[in-house]
């Protein structure tokens, strides 16, 4: 009788035996199985955030290259350069800013804060923020604020005196889509007249300072980037602006673009750094990286664990079955095959273990895995949440708060993933599970090796 057919009838004669290797075998798979299956969630998840954040590079202030601290003046950058950059292959889309103070002149007041409305900028003064598309400003471009009337300020009206103005500014001062303000530069000599071009809501509360520009975000002002330059004293030099963000049409274009960006631009990015918005990534995927590491210890420890039972289970079936090896051996049965034996009885309970265990295992993991990630997202939104930003004009350094914890806007800890079963997923716990079983058989061959048909026959050992 060869020994496909011995193991056969073994599994079927034993079936105790084979009942709890199956169960064994079932929580090892179901185990594994879990694990592979919440690593490739994560991962699934994670690259989804890589794609939505990281098609955008923001290029910002390098405060690494900034000199000392008692440098007044932040470093600027030539709009006509971050054109050049925006005009590489891989860009969608890009728009740049810069900012100063802008004076409200004449008849139309700021919206009243109940407290400090500014950093020192003195009656009227708040934030002119020139920008050269507002659409693509992070607020906008996620739904927070959103565009009451009239239009977004573009590219095309780069060099128009043209404004955004928030909706509690506009029905103050009785304001609409067409009327005409008057600004006076920083200088408090250089005045402009501009026209409204779009009313915008912001959803700030009007005493919630920004935290960045210490005024109340009911009076911002976005301006078309070159209208505010007129503003500017300085004179007639080459635009500059602060900052830019650049929308790629592909994020794994990131490289080639840094890189082409660096060539475009020259020396005239010293004092920048381009940054592809890694933080936010961060922050997104924390606790996807905080359940993957999780489900991957438990996986190897289950698999070690289940090996050593598997590995008894086995050592014990070839004590209880001396008897039986010895008569084979008698008949010249070669010690190889009662081994291929053993292996076989093995990987068939293996492969029907994993066979059940996909029936449920994906189930059971969406379920485990997503209440799991919830509460890991959960304290980490009320960790982000518990954040608060230094009061207007401070670093927060003297606090004890530092400005590299403050979280990224728009970047939500991901608190959902989705569960699929596909057949690289079977492949893997196969490949896992035959690494186990074979395994758990290590030792007991080695007995079965030392086995010899006189001493059982006559001896029973």
């Amino acid at each position: 009788m060869n020994f496909v057919k011995r193991a056969g009838l073994s599994l079927w004669a034993r079936k105790g035996r084979t009942l709890i290797t199956l169960a064994t075998f079932l929580v090892i798979s179901v185990m594994v199985l879990a694990g592979v299956l919440i690593n490739d969630a994560t991962a699934r998840a994670e690259q989804d955030a890589k794609r939505s954040v990281g098609a955008e590079v923001n290029l910002d202030i390098d405060m690494s290259q900034t000199g000392n601290a008692a440098q007044m003046q932040a470093p600027s950058i030539e709009a006509a350069t971050v054109d050049r950059i925006g005009s590489l292959p891989q860009v969608q889309k890009y728009t740049y800013s810069r900012w100063d103070r802008a004076i409200l002149t004449g008849t139309n007041k700021l919206v009243e804060s109940g407290g400090k409305d500014s950093m020192g900028m003195g009656p009227g003064g708040t934030i002119g923020m020139g920008v050269l598309d507002s659409s693509l400003l992070p607020d906008f471009r996620s739904g927070k604020s959103t565009l009451v009337s009239g239009a977004h300020i573009t590219a095309a009206d780069k060099d128009k005196k043209q404004l955004l103005i928030e909706e509690r500014l506009a029905k103050l001062n009785g304001l609409k889509v067409g009327d005409r303000i008057t600004l006076t530069g920083n200088d408090e000599k250089t005045t402009g007249e501009f026209t409204v071009g779009g009313i915008y809501r912001d959803p700030r509360a009007t005493t919630d300072a920004d935290p960045e520009y210490g005024i109340s975000p009911a009076n911002m002002l976005y301006g078309a980037v070159g209208g505010l330059s007129a503003l500017d004293s300085e004179g007639n030099g080459p635009q500059k602006v602060s900052r830019a963000t650049f929308l790629l049409d592909d994020a794994d274009a990131q490289d080639a673009f840094t890189s082409e960006a660096k060539q475009a631009a020259g020396k005239g990015l010293a004092g920048f750094k381009l940054d592809a918005n890694d933080k936010a990534v961060q922050q997104m995927t924390g606790p996807l990286r905080s359940i993957r590491s999780t489900a991957t210890v438990a996986m190897w420890l289950m698999g070690l664990a289940g090996a050593a039972v598997l590995a008894l289970l086995v050592n014990l079936a070839v004590k209880q079955r001396r008897t039986e090896y010895g008569v084979l051996l008698a008949m010249g049965e070669r010690k190889s095959r009662l081994i291929a034996q053993q292996v076989l009885e093995i990987v068939v309970v293996a492969a029907m273990a994993i066979g059940v265990s996909s029936l449920f295992a994906p189930q059971l993991t969406q379920s485990a895995g997503q209440a799991l990630l919830g509460k890991e997202a959960s304290a980490a939104a009320q960790k982000l949440g518990s954040w608060k930003p230094p009061p207007p004009g401070s670093t927060g350094i003297d606090q004890g708060i530092d400005p590299n914890d403050r979280p990224v806007d728009n970047a939500d800890p991901i608190s959902k993933i989705t569960v699929a079963l596909d057949p690289a997923d079977l492949a893997a716990v196969g490949g896992i599970g035959l690494g186990i079983g074979l395994l758990a058989t290590v030792i007991p061959a080695a007995s079965v090796l030392r086995l010899s048909p006189r001493t059982i026959l006559t001896k029973g050992k």
